[in-house]
């Protein structure tokens, strides 16, 4: 079981929906490297309207503008975790906003690896 709480560094990568690595989604690869290297959790968030260093805004309302939505990926995880895979992100991140912010994990668990039985709302049971 994966627990996670207290100082944890969560990274943000903003980046364009059409953003590619080798003919493949970016948020996609970001993310499957991110499972790879053992981080705790990372998701992918489509936004609805945005600008960055082109001053282009690009927005859901338009047909034309649609095409390339700003979206953001979200990891959490120890400072030490997080600043290993870092480099990860300097190599896949050609165009685009990597934030580093201290958060605080509250409450953070994983699934076990032998969950037991649970009821029909996904509770375990006793």
């Amino acid at each position: 079981m994966t627990r996670l709480t207290g100082s944890a560094l969560r990274v943000t990568v903003f980046i364009g929906e059409n953003d590619t690595w080798h003919h493949k989604p970016l948020y996609s690869e970001i993310v499957h490297r991110a499972h790879m290297a053992g981080l705790a959790g990372a998701s992918v968030f489509r936004g609805i309207e945005g600008f960055g260093a082109s001053s282009l805004i690009h927005t859901s309302r338009l047909l034309s503008l649609s095409e390339d939505l700003p979206v953001a990926i979200v990891i959490v995880d120890t400072d030490e975790r997080v600043r290993a895979f870092l480099p990860q992100l300097d190599e896949l991140v050609g165009e685009g906003l990597v934030i580093l912010d201290d958060c605080e994990v509250i409450r953070y668990v994983g699934r076990e690896d032998n969950p037991g039985r649970t009821d029909a709302k996904g509770k375990k049971s006793l």
